[in-house]
């Protein structure tokens, strides 16, 4: 068992990362960071690194899954979250225009539908 969460280098992706990390230290379980864009190895582990103590402490594991870019992020995702037995997907959402909305993000839209476990979607601080 363990949180999985969908980082990307954005305000939304570190969002969602403080949440994970918020999540897998209340349900005691590990965590696992997933990216599937090739520039987010350095940002992964820097925005990870002031939580790196915080889940020793708890005596969590984690790790960074750098997936190679597929045709379809949402996959590579919730094939992790099915592999790892997930409690919960943590991902970052940002604001859309009232046209964006209507279509959500098909990444978004997918996980939230497909997923076999429950979904948190979180805003980026100061959206």
């Amino acid at each position: 068992m363990a949180v999985v969460v969908g980082y990307l280098p954005s305000r939304e992706g570190r969002a969602a990362l403080a949440h994970g990390v918020d999540a897998a230290i209340r349900r005691h379980v590990g965590l696992v960071v997933v990216s599937s864009k090739e520039d987010t190895a350095e940002a992964v582990e820097a925005d990870l690194a002031p939580f790196t103590d915080q889940l020793r402490e708890h005596g969590l594991t984690y790790e960074v899954r750098h997936l190679p870019r597929s045709s379809d992020p949402a996959d590579d995702l919730l094939g992790v979250a099915d592999e790892v037995d997930a409690d919960v997907i943590v991902i970052g959402l940002r604001r859309r225009s009232p046209v964006g909305k209507l279509i959500l993000g098909s990444n978004a839209q997918r996980i939230l539908l497909d997923a076999t476990c429950p979904v948190l979607a979180v805003k980026g601080e100061g959206a």
